[in-house]
């Protein structure tokens, strides 16, 4: 496995320009979540590089989201145990279409910028090169990759694809971008929000006040109630981040909603979590009030299991054995590595390349980065069949 894993990482260092060519083409083209068209259009663009590599695709169909995208050597299994490599990652990005024409993808000094451009599509384009090394130095290796296209909205369409490719994974590399500092994800938080939607009575603010029910008033007492869960020093969040009511200041309010997110560290938080919520959201405390509610968007948590634990550790000294002296950070952020950590696979996050301004107009990649977190899962792979 030595011999193979010098000519994968010598192949990997000689592939930067094709990298950056292949991620100007993906960041290049439109893929909001909202935008199914624009998603799997990136699927197609990746199915193509994964073709010229010999590597066949399959696609699982999503209705209403992006399609999720797989590929993988030939020594891929679907049988009982652990015994694939998986290299996760999303093709959906926050931004709307048209914002890829209006700042297209652009190199400046050290750094990459554009939609997308970190979070993930470099991630995913690092994830196909490795891919590609393997099927051309070591197709006996079973590495599969996964690409799915609803991630950003909470992955509820590829949930069962993510749980399903896990079940058969030795071990997950979520190639998320790296924390600035250069250090990669060893734990993140799960999270989901909650939309409700209240019912009140109008009626004229001045004339008959008393036969009015404000929507209002039951949503501002709710909010309270639901900051009250927050325990930072525990992990738990709640943030009532959107709200909306009323038709005038003079009219008693009919209808008000709210959306709060809600972000957690373990599996127990959860479930205690869900009832503490639901039992707020059920109750009235204006008399003939009515709410509804419905749970959204839920990412699990990447929680620091001994199998998580030693996977980490086994991805920090490969990349030391190769000069990069990182370390594992914790994030409130979600992703799907939660997902198939939840589902039982040894599962680490953030080994995309180093980036930040996520979200922004700033999102920025380290160029030479590319290769070089590439290289670090590559030597992981390597390492971890050794063992």
């Amino acid at each position: 496995m030595k011999q193979q894993e010098a000519a994968i990482l010598e192949w990997i260092s000689s592939q930067q320009e094709s990298m950056i060519s292949l991620l100007a083409t993906l960041v290049n083209v439109d893929s909001g979540s909202y935008d199914k068209a624009g998603v799997d259009a990136v699927g197609i663009q990746l199915s193509r590089f994964f073709a010229d590599h010999g590597l066949p695709t399959k696609t699982l169909p999503v209705e209403r989201f992006g399609d999720t995208l797989l590929a993988g050597t030939g020594s891929v299994r679907h049988d009982a145990g652990r015994h694939n490599i998986l290299l996760m990652g999303h093709r959906d990005t926050v931004f709307d279409k048209g914002e890829a024409s209006r700042r297209p993808f652009r190199i400046a000094a050290d750094r990459a910028y554009g939609p997308g451009v970190a979070d993930m599509k470099a991630g995913l384009v690092m994830n196909a090169i490795i891919l590609a090394a393997f099927q051309r130095f070591a197709p006996d290796v079973p590495v599969a990759v996964m690409m799915t296209g609803d991630e950003e909205i909470g992955s509820q369409a590829s949930l069962a694809h993510i749980h399903e490719e896990a079940r058969f994974a030795r071990a997950v590399f979520n190639a998320e971008p790296a924390r600035p500092t250069g250090n990669f994800v060893s734990g993140r938080k799960g999270g989901f929000t909650y939309r409700f939607d209240i019912s009140g009575r109008a009626a004229h603010a001045g004339v008959n006040f008393t036969d009015g029910v404000s929507a209002i008033s039951e949503l501002a007492r709710k909010i309270t109630a639901l900051d009250a869960l927050t325990d930072v020093r525990s992990g738990i969040t709640l943030n009532v981040g959107l709200v909306s009511g009323g038709s005038s200041t003079n009219t008693v309010a009919a209808h008000a909603v709210g959306e709060v997110d809600v972000r957690f560290v373990d599996n127990e938080q959860r479930g205690r979590l869900i009832t503490q919520i639901e039992a707020v959201l059920a109750r009235s405390t204006m008399p003939m009030s009515m709410t509804a509610f419905e749970r959204q968007s839920e990412s699990l948590p990447l929680a620091p299991t001994p199998k998580n634990v030693e996977l980490s550790d086994l991805y920090q000294k490969s990349a030391a054995s190769l000069g990069y002296a990182i370390s594992g950070e914790y994030t409130g952020g979600c992703a799907d590595s939660g997902i198939a950590s939840s589902a039982g696979a040894p599962t680490v996050c953030g080994t995309g390349p180093i980036g930040g301004g996520a979200h922004t107009e700033d999102e920025y990649i380290l160029v030479q980065t590319l290769s070089e977190r590439a290289s670090i899962v590559a030597a992981s792979i390597t390492t971890l069949l050794a063992q």
